[in-house]
């Protein structure tokens, strides 16, 4: 389920982009939520529970989950399958408080500014994540997550065999699904003998995509132009994507891409691309009001609504969605 990268130009440009792919449909809206939100981790009373520190604009799956956003400080979050992750029981009568999985980007786009934050408090294991499964089917949510700052920094935070295992370097450009991110590493290792312009692996395999994301990254423009950038990552994300209606039932995270991110960091803009309605829509945080007075408000996309360009103007007010939990 998707690929992920950043792209670390000069003059402190930082861009990040990703794909989600998926088996079923994952209809998306943008959402702005304003700082100083009250939030829980809903899993029942025992939830950890916070006000937000900083306003973000995120992606959101079915209105229950926040997958993909960035922040106002330009911390992204991103949610990415991974089968192998197997995460601690939670004892709902225990110390330690839950939080549902749906919430868990959102949780770190609230609270912290910089990867490194997130990785000095994330590593304390304060709360437990709680899994369940998607509404309406048979599976079980199983992913990892992946930050990245306006610095540049980036980390990875992936649950195997119920322990948490930070990946955390401004190496750690690229990441997709299964195996988890140390084998992937590996791979690349292999793969790094082979010049990539005599070979690449083509597949729609996480491994395939690791290695091309990974390649392309190293050769698209160095540049401080944004227009640039972002188009460059954009592409990128592209030539990893799934074409529309390949699917393979018993791997989700090996399916057709159902929509597209790219975040640039160092001029706070969120692009947002679904392959349903092939045009790119932007929010631009320099003209987003995230002060703790301003109302939450969505920008109406699961639908087929069609937007193209700056959309700031077209987002309404709503009451915010609540996390799938418990």
């Amino acid at each position: 389920m998707c690929t992920r990268l950043v792209y670390l130009g000069p003059d402190n440009m930082v861009v990040t982009g990703r794909s989600m792919d998926f088996s079923i449909d994952i209809p998306a809206n943008l959402w702005i939520f304003p700082k100083g939100m009250m939030r829980s981790g809903q899993v029942g009373p025992n939830s950890i529970s916070w006000q937000s520190k900083y306003g973000s604009v995120v992606a959101s799956s079915w209105d229950i989950a926040t997958p993909d956003g960035m922040n106002e400080q330009g911390l992204v979050a991103n949610l990415l399958w991974l089968v192998a992750s197997e995460y601690q029981p939670f004892d709902k009568n225990g110390n330690k408080p839950g939080l549902s999985i749906a919430a868990w980007a959102q949780y770190v786009l609230d609270n912290f500014a910089t990867v490194q934050e997130v990785v000095d408090e994330l590593r304390q294991e304060r709360f437990t994540l709680v899994s369940e499964f998607i509404p309406g089917t048979d599976k079980f949510t199983t992913v990892h997550l992946s930050v990245s700052d306006a610095s540049g920094d980036s980390a990875i935070f992936e649950y195997i065999a119920g322990k948490l295992v930070i990946h955390h370097s401004k190496a750690y450009q690229v990441m997709t699904n299964d195996p988890p991110f140390e084998q992937q590493q590996a791979i690349q290792g292999y793969w790094s003998t082979i010049p990539g312009s005599v070979f690449l692996p083509g597949t729609n395999k996480a491994p395939d995509r690791f290695l091309r994301a990974s390649y392309y990254l190293k050769m698209i423009p160095q540049t401080a132009d944004a227009k640039i950038a972002v188009a460059s990552v954009l592409s990128i994300v592209r030539n990893v994507s799934v074409p529309y209606g390949i699917a393979t039932a018993e791997q989700p995270h090996l399916s057709n891409t159902r929509w597209r991110v790219v975040a640039d960091q160092k001029h706070k803009i969120y692009f947002f691309e679904n392959v349903l309605t092939p045009n790119v829509v932007w929010v631009d945080f320099n003209n987003v009001d995230f002060s703790s007075s301003a109302p939450v408000k969505k920008l109406a996309l699961a639908s087929g609504e069609i937007y193209a360009g700056a959309a700031n103007s077209y987002f309404e007010n709503c009451p915010p969605f609540e996390f799938k939990g418990l």
